[in-house]
């Protein structure tokens, strides 16, 4: 192994670190060049980021669903979603729109495969196609995610709408949001 010299040798000799462990952080995208699969939905203008629930007049529950490759109300998709932390961690999952906020972002909650039978924050939806492994989700009805149309990793199904009128119920009586196009 080469040894370094000058002040960046010290420091590495000092804190014993190689260059390996010094190798350079993965490159950002250019300037239109899309991010790298894992970074969609994570990161900057494009992130999915918990919201506060916006009042009865800032959200309208709306179910059009088009698979068109888009998050369109109704619609479960894949995107990465923070850990309720804040901390920089989070995970690929499943959310169902519920929304639009605006031209370039939706509403979403998110759902899990953590059983939560009795807890008033959850609502039960049963299986489906979004699930690969064909286990039980629930609506996650207490979180709010706001999802930019660049941040959505796959678009899975959409959700019937006998299901999909049970979470908007919940969510209209939780925080009066109105249903409609």
């Amino acid at each position: 192994m080469t040894r370094r010299k000058g002040l960046f040798g010290a420091l590495s000799r000092l804190f014993g670190a190689t260059s390996t462990d010094m190798a350079a952080p993965a490159r950002a995208p250019a300037a239109g060049e899309p991010p790298a699969r894992d970074q969609v939905g994570r990161d900057g203008q494009t992130a999915t980021v918990e919201i506060d629930p916006p009042r009865p007049d800032g959200l309208r529950i709306s179910y059009a669903p088009n698979h068109d490759g888009g998050p369109d109300a109704g619609e479960i998709v894949w995107t990465w979603v923070p850990y309720t932390e804040n901390d920089g961690r989070g995970k690929d999952r499943p959310v169902l729109i519920i929304g639009r906020q605006d031209g370039d972002r939706v509403f979403a909650v998110r759902l899990t495969s953590k059983s939560h039978d009795g807890d008033r924050d959850f609502l039960s939806i049963g299986t489906g196609t979004w699930d690969s492994q064909g286990r039980p989700s629930w609506i996650d009805i207490e979180q709010l995610y706001s999802v930019h149309a660049a941040g959505m990793r796959r678009e899975a199904s959409a959700l019937d709408t006998e299901r999909f009128d049970r979470v908007a119920a919940a969510l209209q009586h939780r925080y009066g949001w109105s249903l409609g196009d």
